[in-house]
């Protein structure tokens, strides 16, 4: 048989493998695609649930002011909203032994602190 003939017996050719091997690889990646996209908003979930969780480990004190004692707060306490000088668990329980400061009565920044 001339070698510029195509072969016809029967076996599969390199071309016929090939694409069959495209073919596979894309429905291969249309199973992927959306277990991956999954996967990534279940990481980004994971994610903000850490950082509102660290978040909510954070304390604050609003300094004193001429007539009232200096107040810890939890970092989402609305009665306090500014988010500067953030201090953590081990600052937190220092500011609630000292006797100038007190503790909101909102927010109750010791609950789960003396625990």
């Amino acid at each position: 048989m001339p070698d510029n003939l195509p072969h016809t017996s029967g076996a599969v050719s390199d071309l016929e493998k090939n694409r069959a091997l495209l073919d596979w690889l894309r429905w291969q990646a249309g199973q992927t695609e959306p277990h991956v996209r999954e996967l990534g908003i279940q990481q980004a979930q994971d994610q903000a649930r850490c950082e509102r969780a660290r978040a909510e480990m954070a304390w604050k004190i609003q300094p004193q002011r001429s007539s009232s004692t200096a107040l810890l707060h939890r970092v989402g306490c609305a009665t306090y909203p500014d988010q500067v000088g953030l201090i953590f668990r081990e600052d937190a329980l220092v500011a609630l032994a000292e006797p100038d400061i007190e503790p909101c009565e909102v927010c109750r920044p010791q609950t789960g602190l003396l625990s």
